[in-house]
């Protein structure tokens, strides 16, 4: 249960600890073999202000030290205080799913279960942890920790267990809500901090269940905010911490010293599969919308423009007589959008949204979204050289899952693919030519079905269906039902094209 791409891991753990047994994604990547540990000399540094380094000898306390040391009647809680106050609210959830097998080149295998022998379906076990957001039972945590779960388990660090029930899950944040059923009284919840007032610097601890030994406590600074651009999920704005963070952490809780909530850890950076220094946690001012949301609908509304977008750099900036290179500049403007019908226009560069500023084009997607459908934003931008304001009220940002869910009669064919139209909502999700013609999107493919065995999954993007061009879902779902024994599909994903074979 590691979600990866490229050297990125999210951080839930596939069990038993003496044989971990990572998704195909992962054990195929010979990026993830396991490194030798380097040794360095120590470095110098100075002690104090008023004394000279000496090589070898002299470092600087961690910063985590010195606030411990800091700890009494005017100096705050110590580490011991703030992590006796907060890993009553952190549990460890551990999840059954079935997952396909392929047939082994082996004619026997030990698999997480015993013996197995040629393809099928077998259990998969895996563990990661989870956050109590209040005293009725609900617990925030990663998507990816509970997607496609057939049992969930929750167990508190008082050694309760739970069953538990996924309330909500949003796989574009991966974010999942559950409620925890039984006797649930005595709940520990978190107090939940605002990440947004988070400094670099400042000394965080991550608490979870890594390699599936039980409740740990790891200490860090944050070493950056606003990632949004890693390339781990849809909707990105990751703190980053040097926090250790491991398989088994996804879903955790990354606290501040006041044993505050600010983040929930979901990856990792790594080129060995373990900690190297390098975690990512997705922050309250994201986490808190879109688990009220889970709550209240069971499912997250994003809001929209229908602009293409692309960074300003200092080459655009001059060109267009923009300020500096701060803003994010509009590329396309779709017709009868929110934008188109708000007055932008291409060449304008969007500079702030309701007065915070952005400088990336992750970051002006985040704040949009985050806005949700049918709200009135402000945008300054810069047109020409001069500075305005425009008011928009945004649109609502299609989800092709949700859209093929309501279309009636729609369900998976036979080779378990399940279509839906590319509306101008999916495709700026899909990052597609807005005016591009002849596609279709997979909304969803059916667990265990020949299209996932193709390794085809829900926002690839048809083009073609046995060599003949799509021109739409119906005939495109023609197509697919005429052929008998397999397809061949033209497919597009994040941009590149590739065929398929699905079926044989």
């Amino acid at each position: 249960m590691a979600k990866k791409i490229g050297n990125l891991l999210a951080c839930a753990l596939t069990v038993p600890f003496a044989l971990v047994y990572w998704p195909v994604a992962c054990a195929t990547n010979p990026a993830l073999t396991a490194n030798s540990a380097a040794t360095t000399e120590p470095a110098a540094v100075l002690a104090s202000p008023s004394e000279p380094a000496k090589p070898g000898f002299d470092v600087l306390p961690h910063p985590a030290f010195a606030l411990a040391e800091s700890a009494g009647p005017s100096g705050g809680a110590s580490i011991a205080d703030v992590a006796e106050r907060v890993t009553p609210s952190v549990v460890n959830i551990a999840s059954e799913r079935m997952v396909k097998t392929r047939p082994s080149a082996m004619p026997f295998f030990f698999g997480p279960n015993g013996p197995e022998d040629g393809a099928g379906e077998q259990k998969q076990q895996g563990q990661g942890s989870g956050v109590i957001l209040s005293k009725e039972g609900i617990v925030i945590t990663n998507n990816h920790v509970v997607e496609d779960a057939t049992q969930i388990k929750v167990t508190t660090s008082d050694k309760r267990e739970f069953d538990a029930e996924v309330v909500g899950r949003d796989a574009k944040s991966d974010l999942a809500v559950l409620r925890l059923k039984g006797n649930i009284q005595g709940l520990r919840p978190i107090a939940v901090g605002d990440s947004a007032r988070m400094r670099l610097g400042e000394v965080v601890l991550a608490i979870g269940n890594p390699f599936g030994v039980g409740q740990t406590i790891t200490m860090g600074i944050i070493s950056a905010t606003g990632r949004a651009d890693v390339g781990i999920e849809d909707y990105e704005d990751f703190i980053q911490t040097d926090a250790a963070i491991n398989p088994g952490n996804s879903g955790g809780a990354l606290v501040n010293m006041k044993g505050e909530l600010i983040g929930i850890n979901t990856a990792i950076l790594s080129r060995s599969g373990g900690y190297q220094g390098i975690g990512f946690a997705i922050p309250t001012k994201m986490v808190q919308p879109i688990a009220d949301a889970l709550l209240k609908t069971g499912k997250v509304t994003r809001g929209f423009l229908g602009v293409g977008i692309q960074d300003v750099n200092t080459s655009l900036a001059a060109a267009l007589s923009l300020p500096d290179s701060r803003g994010v500049l509009i590329t396309d403007v779709q017709p009868n959008s929110a934008a188109s019908k708000a007055g932008l226009q291409r060449g304008d560069a969007v500079v702030r949204v309701d007065g915070e500023g952005v400088d990336s084009s992750g970051k002006l997607r985040n704040l949009i979204a985050a806005k949700g459908a049918n709200a009135k934003v402000k945008l300054d931008i810069v047109r020409g050289g001069k500075a305005s304001t425009v008011e928009v009220q945004t649109g609502e940002l299609s989800d092709p899952e949700a859209k093929a869910a309501n279309d009636k009669g729609k369900s998976p064919d036979s080779f378990g693919i399940e279509l839906a139209a590319l509306d101008a909502g999916t495709r700026q999700q899909l990052q597609m030519d807005p005016k591009a013609e002849g596609a279709v999107v997979i909304a969803r493919v059916a667990r265990g079905s020949k299209a996932a065995d193709a390794g085809l999954s829900s926002g690839d993007v048809v083009l073609e269906v046995n060599r003949t061009k799509v021109t739409g879902v119906e005939q495109a779902a023609s197509l697919i039902k005429k052929s008998n024994k397999q397809l061949l599909l033209l497919v597009a994903r994040r941009g590149a094209a590739r065929y398929v074979v699905v079926g044989r």
